[in-house]
């Protein structure tokens, strides 16, 4: 009978500090919007994802398109990530898959402290809006090589993320247009799930005067976000709004959803 009582107890025990170590590690857990931000729009940040995390990113774009990725948090200082997509997905006629999937790659080398900002490293394959075949390029350059500063302020309940940064492009095959860019932006949060990203990409890499593209005006973006559950945002965003594109004629609307998890 003692031996029956000890060993109870002895699983009620273990049954008590197993389910304080999953409470305490729930609790360590972050929500999305405790999390360093990752990108504005399509412009990176020097936050990365802690490690033993990853999200899910589902944006739908102009065109009925589609682009969906997945990022890992390998450490807290580095993060890998890879997408695919396809345009005509949400249309009557056959999807037009992109040629490959992209990848993606990010080191933050210095830590944000009192008095000085973020500082990261990174690669990016991953462009925005279509695929275009006969100019090997998507709408929106991907971001190439990039090195991205990042500094957050606040004040009383209010925060905000400052950024800047330049990045090299290989999309550059057809069109030679080789130029580095530069592009800086911030994000603010008016509540705990409620936020708002601006980017302004000068696009110095998108201004020949040959191409279908960019008329040299940059391409400011905004985008307007819900943190709807601890790990799932909805964001609207608004791209092109000073009609840079020469093959267009309004700003391109779309949606983004982001998942996020710990494993």
């Amino acid at each position: 009978m003692r031996q029956s009582l000890r060993t109870t107890a002895l699983v009620v025990a273990l049954c008590a500090m197993t389910f304080s170590t999953a409470e305490a590690q729930r609790r360590d857990r972050k929500a999305n919007y405790e999390i360093p931000l990752r990108y504005l729009i399509n412009a990176p940040t020097a936050g990365t994802l802690p490690r033993g995390t990853f999200d899910v990113i589902l944006r739908v774009q102009a065109n009925g398109g589609i682009q969906s990725g997945t990022t890992i948090g390998l450490t807290d200082h580095f993060m890998i990530g890879a997408s695919y997509g396809a345009d005509r997905v949400i249309s009557e006629t056959d999807p037009d898959w992109h040629p490959s999937v992209e990848f993606n790659l990010k080191l933050r080398i210095i830590d944000e402290q009192y008095y000085m900002p973020a500082l990261a490293l990174g690669f990016s394959s991953e462009g925005y809006g279509s695929y275009h075949e006969d100019w090997k390029r998507f709408t929106y350059k991907s971001k190439g090589f990039y090195a991205v500063l990042s500094r957050s302020f606040y004040y009383y309940n209010w925060a905000m993320g400052a950024h800047f940064g330049v990045n090299y492009s290989l999309e550059h095959e057809v069109d030679k247009d080789k130029d580095p860019s530069v592009f800086f932006g911030f994000d603010t949060q008016f509540s705990y799930n409620v936020g708002m990203t601006v980017e302004y990409d000068m696009a110095l890499n998108d201004d020949k005067s040959g191409s279908s593209f960019g008329k040299g005006r940059g391409y400011f973006n905004i985008g307007l976000k819900w943190l709807f559950a601890d790990n799932l945002e909805m964001e609207a965003v608004f791209e092109n709004l000073l009609n840079n594109r020469r093959d267009t004629s309004s700003f391109g609307r779309g949606l983004r959803f982001r998942y996020l998890e710990y494993f």
